[in-house]
């Protein structure tokens, strides 16, 4: 579904706010449809968020985003499907060892990951995926707290 609406309706991302009314009505969908993933979700935001020098915030096109200082480890949308931004190295070698990781449903010819939580092990691997951006960027920087 959310391919055929950025296929399709992904004009209304330069309206004001769709996106963040888009992605509750994702997040009330998941409630009800797939409450573990909404579950999923919420334990992987509580995990990330308490990491240092991570800040938490709505992504502009909805669901939550994870920045290290300044940076932009990855979000996660409403529905359970978390998009990071890697190297095209990295981002070869994961898709190469997990085919649940794919290119970015968007940005196919980037560095950008999708990878879609459906398990408690997707969840998992969500936050392995998470602090292996975060590490990277720990050890390219001296990370300062979120500005």
């Amino acid at each position: 579904m959310l391919r055929f609406v950025t296929q399709y309706f992904g004009f209304l991302k330069a309206v004001p706010g769709a996106a963040l009314v888009f992605d509750a009505w994702l997040r009330i969908a998941t409630l009800f449809t797939h409450p573990d993933v909404s579950g999923y979700i919420d334990s992987i935001e509580r995990e990330v968020s308490g990491w240092d020098n991570i800040c938490t915030g709505i992504h502009k096109y909805g669901g939550m985003r994870f920045n290290c200082a300044k940076h932009e480890l990855g979000h996660i949308h409403s529905n359970g499907l978390l998009d990071m931004l890697f190297t095209r190295e990295m981002k070869k070698q994961l898709m190469a060892a997990d085919d649940r990781v794919t290119h970015h449903h968007v940005f196919k010819n980037t560095g950008w990951i999708s990878f879609y939580i459906k398990t408690e092990a997707d969840a998992a691997y969500a936050v392995n995926l998470l602090k292996m951006a975060y590490d990277g960027y720990k050890v390219k920087e001296s990370v300062s707290a979120c500005n």
